[in-house]
């Protein structure tokens, strides 16, 4: 089976609410909302790769924040490894170029979206704090 190892953004505003990205019918799971983020790629630190990803996703720049998940998911043909940080945006507004929508969404009302599985790992996560 084939391993991916990526990374996501749980980037968090002002007044709270957690930036939630719908994929587009361009990408696979479309219709299933997920943190932002892509493919860590060969010499890239997940935190690198969630700045660079970020900025070519949504065109805003973020800062790092700490940890939040590791976890593989087994999809049929394919095995993802999501690891997850909290984020925020330090520059700009965030732009969906390859979602279908973004979202600011209260943490209390993340499990009413249809979430991607491999990021229901980080959900629960964030419903424990």
């Amino acid at each position: 089976m084939k391993k991916v190892d990526v990374v996501g953004a749980v980037i968090i505003n002002e007044e709270g609410k957690i930036l939630c990205a719908l994929r587009s019918s361009q990408m696979s799971l479309p219709g299933l909302w997920e943190f932002p983020g892509g493919k860590i790629e060969q010499g890239e630190t997940p935190e690198q790769t969630l700045v660079r990803e970020i900025r070519e996703e949504l065109e805003c720049e973020i800062e790092v924040g700490e940890f939040i998940a590791d976890d593989v998911y087994e999809y049929p043909s394919v095995a993802v490894r999501l690891i997850t940080y909290f984020a925020k945006v330090t520059g700009g507004v965030p732009i969906p170029k390859e979602h279908e929508r973004l979202e600011w969404v209260d943490r209390g009302e993340l499990l009413k979206l249809e979430w991607a599985p491999a990021d229901i790992p980080t959900i629960k996560k964030l419903m424990e704090v």
